[in-house]
């Protein structure tokens, strides 16, 4: 499981610092093509970025659906579960099954039209063209505009991500079933830094894996309580 999650970090890695890349190598290129320096002006106009843009709309696209299912395994995703706090313990857990397996059954859905689409949309006809066969009547399909690559390989995105989407929900929910856990982002922490910042108030501070019942702050090293059990 780690080899995957390393996979999917390493992923979006990958897609966000390349499309950054591009962006900025294709602003670059425009800018100083409509310099009149003698030779670099030339240069750079014999260069074709005619592409970037698309290249740049389809990597973003990838790492959003990949993205999304990274978000499902971290529990970055922005959830509205005032009703579901408010419910006793038995119910409320009930409820946190619902809401995960319907997750895993509408990401599954998505995977399975996805994977219907590109199928008939020219990966046929590349499956029976790899593997040497007559593909007959089954259409190639079409190709993007500028890069002239196959859509269906494009389009990929969806039932690859979708089907890791499902799994990372059916993931979150069998740990939840077995543990009562469920994935917590903690906003206040520093990827490289092994201690937090000293801070007075917890802004982030909250009873459970979800989010705070109250807009009450629980001061951070303040463990003392009232008379009646509760917090000053």
């Amino acid at each position: 499981m780690k080899v995957l999650d390393h996979l999917e970090e390493w992923l979006i890695a990958f897609l966000i610092g390349g499309a950054t890349l591009l962006i900025f190598v294709a602003v670059f290129h425009r800018h100083f093509a409509g310099w009149a320096i003698p030779g670099l002006q030339d240069w750079l106009l014999g260069v074709n970025f005619s592409w970037a843009q698309e290249l740049c709309i389809i990597m973003f696209v990838w790492m959003a659906k990949f993205g999304a299912a990274y978000g499902v395994r971290t529990g970055i995703h922005v959830g509205v579960d005032v009703v579901v706090n408010r419910l006793s313990e038995k119910k409320r857990v009930k409820f946190i099954l619902f809401g995960l397996l319907a997750g895993a059954l509408f990401t599954g859905t998505v995977a399975m039209l996805g994977g219907r689409f590109i199928w008939d949309n020219g990966m046929h006809y590349a499956s029976l063209h790899l593997l040497g066969m007559d593909p007959g009547d089954v259409p190639e399909g079409p190709t993007t505009p500028d890069l002239e690559w196959p859509t269906w390989i494009v389009y990929s995105a969806i039932p690859l991500g979708s089907s890791l989407m499902c799994f990372r929900f059916l993931q979150v929910a069998w740990n939840f079933f077995r543990t009562g856990e469920l994935p917590h982002h903690d906003h206040s922490h520093v990827e490289g830094l092994d201690k937090h910042p000293e801070m007075e108030v917890n802004p982030y501070g909250m009873d459970d894996n979800l989010h705070p019942h109250d807009t009450k702050h629980q001061m951070m090293g303040d463990d003392s309580t009232d008379k009646k059990g509760g917090r000053r």
